[in-house]
């Protein structure tokens, strides 16, 4: 692909018109986007993605929560969009949690990843973006990887075109 000199996914497509099996590649986000350049951006690779895998947006309600909420109320909350996320979770395959305290890989390293989670079988992927006070810790744990963007802070609805890219990339 880039390295060789090809944009993304010119081999994927090739593979898909002789018949080859295209990967899924599910990202389940909780909270909507709102603001239309998000919804612009996420709309584009959804179209170069259409020629190297089959992508399922999902997009979860985020649990509403005052100004300052307690510990506990994140918890709970949080645990309520475990239980909504794990109801659209697709069955096998392998689970991505985004999360700050994640593993951080280059673009590289991320499509060598999904690559070694493909030859083991796993031709679902799952890549799960939590709301804005992140995700449960027990959905964390199902977690194949915990990946990280950055250490720096980014909106989740940001996260979600950088992930896209990032996939578009591997």
């Amino acid at each position: 692909n880039e390295r060789a000199g090809r944009p993304p996914c010119r081999r994927a497509a090739r593979h898909h018109q002789r018949g080859t099996r295209m990967q899924k590649i599910t990202v389940l986000c909780v909270g909507k986007l709102k603001e239309a350049f998000y919804e612009q951006a996420v709309k584009e690779y959804e179209k170069r993605l259409s020629r190297c895998c089959k992508l399922e947006l999902l997009e979860l309600p985020e649990q509403r929560l005052g100004d300052e909420p307690s510990e506990a109320e994140i918890r709970q909350a949080l645990k309520k969009e475990a239980a909504l996320v794990e109801q659209k979770l697709p069955k096998g395959g392998a689970l991505i949690a985004m999360c700050i305290e994640g593993q951080e890989m280059s673009s590289v390293a991320l499509s060598q990843k999904m690559q070694q989670l493909a030859a083991r079988g796993a031709s679902q992927l799952t890549f799960l973006i939590g709301s804005s006070f992140g995700l449960d810790e027990d959905l964390k744990k199902k977690a194949d990887l915990r990946l990280s963007m950055s250490p720096m802070t980014f909106p989740h609805h940001l996260a979600r075109v950088m992930l896209l890219e990032q996939i578009y990339r591997a």
